[in-house]
């Protein structure tokens, strides 16, 4: 995978000037990914690792939260949820003890900025998790990997094991009286455990199924402990908030999106990779800057956040892919997984794929997710293969109508998404494969079909 860092100033997306497309980018935790160990210990401290843990060990707890409030810091997780915030509802004086847990059960297809941090830069993580634990008073913290990346446990298993000896973790860190413990958690690779509570039964052992809420984490999380559940790339973001500043971070984005992050660019796109950018860029400068679609082909539709957000078409190329941006324009930023696609997708295919993925994945606690996802699978079967009626377009409408938010977690609203915003934008490619009695994209011409539908994500 290529990563795209130009090393340099960043600007705001938008703003006036004759600068080139490269310099809208904002390398921070990609800054070093292309030098030689960039995973090791040393080459972290080179590039001013750990100095933003000195800064937040020399301030009170409440202090740090305030601080990482104030600068604006949203979840990279999918949800965009203020991580200060977050922090904030932990209860202080409870008499119990407190959790880090952080999710790195990266498992929606076409999302890949988590693994290539931990890979590339795993110190980020670790410094990140020794602040966020000062901040809300914990002792311990987990990592909760997806287990299929076993290149990537090794290399955080070694990361870890330096932050230990050089006394970054352990006790008395720094000399602050801190006491932190890490423990690195290979999950048995469910995506259901990419929710945060069906995360919290997997690490207690437990079959992972997202629990009733409330309680929430921040009041019964791990073991019934106060426990705050945060992203990878929201923890990593916080080092360098803290050594340079919450006014440098809010200077780029937008003001209820502020600050930088990874934009995994895949597909029929000439260089996918890495971009690391301030929220608020467009598709349309990301795609300037990583040569286009492929050679000769045009973009047909595209995920602003991963196969669970609605899909745009070619109209939203320049859709701020901030927050609030992407969801005026119907979709959500989720995960920041761009998956663009061209005019030799089917889309009815496409849709298929993601669909059994989420048939596959669903944990079975509830009827709607449960039922509905194996019933959209068998109906657009039959429709990709011109064997369906077309009263089964209303059918798997209906369906979707019936999963999305009647599910009990987020999994039924990701899978029933791409039925919708498909229905929506290309109702006449499904009317095609019934009229047509079948698909009428020629599989020569893509690179969507057999051995290579990897590009939708599913087997990434």
């Amino acid at each position: 995978m290529t990563v795209a860092a130009e090393h340099g100033g960043a600007s705001r997306p938008g703003a006036g000037g004759e600068a080139s497309p490269e310099k809208l980018l904002a390398p921070v935790l990609s800054a070093f990914w292309d030098q030689p160990e960039s995973w090791t210990l040393e080459t972290y401290r080179r590039h001013e690792g750990y100095e933003g843990l000195r800064k937040a060990l020399a301030m009170p707890p409440d202090d740090v939260i305030a601080y990482v409030k104030d600068s604006g810091l949203r979840g990279r997780g999918g949800a965009g949820f203020p991580t200060g915030m977050k922090w904030q509802f932990i209860p202080q004086g409870d008499g119990k003890p407190h959790y880090l847990v952080v999710n790195a059960d990266e498992s929606e297809p076409g999302t890949c900025k988590d693994i290539p941090l931990l890979f590339a830069n795993p110190h980020s993580l670790i410094e990140g998790i020794v602040i966020a634990c000062h901040a809300i008073r914990s002792r311990h913290a987990f990592i909760y990997l997806r287990g299929e990346v076993v290149p990537v446990l090794r290399r955080l298993h070694e990361a870890v094991r330096e932050a230990y000896a050089a006394g970054f973790l352990g006790k008395n860190i720094l000399g602050s009286g801190l006491d932190l413990d890490v423990i690195v958690h290979a999950g048995a690779g469910a995506y259901i455990c990419g929710e945060e509570t069906a995360l919290l039964d997997s690490l207690e052992g437990r079959r992972g199924q997202p629990r009733l809420r409330p309680p929430f984490p921040a009041v019964a999380g791990l073991y019934a402990c106060p426990t705050v559940v945060n992203n990878v790339e929201s923890i990593a973001s916080v080092p360098a908030i803290l050594h340079k500043g919450k006014d440098w971070f809010r200077s780029m984005g937008s003001e209820k999106s502020p600050g930088f992050t990874l934009y995994s660019l895949s597909g029929h796109v000439a260089r996918p990779g890495q971009y690391e950018a301030p929220l608020g860029i467009t598709l349309r400068q990301l795609l300037d800057m990583s040569g286009g679609m492929r050679r000769g082909h045009r973009l047909k539709f595209w995920t602003p956040g991963g196969s669970s957000t609605p899909m745009f078409t070619d109209e939203h190329l320049d859709v701020p892919l901030d927050y609030e941006g992407v969801g005026a324009a119907g979709s959500m930023l989720g995960t920041k997984a761009l998956q663009c696609f061209d005019e030799t997708t089917c889309v009815v295919r496409a849709v298929t794929r993601w669909t059994e993925f989420y048939a596959h994945e669903s944990c079975g606690k509830c009827t709607p997710c449960r039922e509905g996802t194996y019933w959209l699978v068998q109906l657009l079967r039959d429709i990709e293969a011109g064997k369906g009626q077309p009263a089964d377009l209303d059918k798997i409408d209906d369906i979707a109508d019936n999963i999305n938010g009647k599910s009990f977690c987020a999994l039924g609203d990701g899978a029933a998404s791409p039925i919708f915003s498909s229905l929506k934008y290309f109702r006449e490619e499904y009317e095609q494969h019934l009229t047509g009695k079948g698909c009428p994209f020629d599989p020569a011409k893509s690179t969507l079909w057999g051995d290579n539908d990897a590009h939708l994500g599913v087997n990434a």
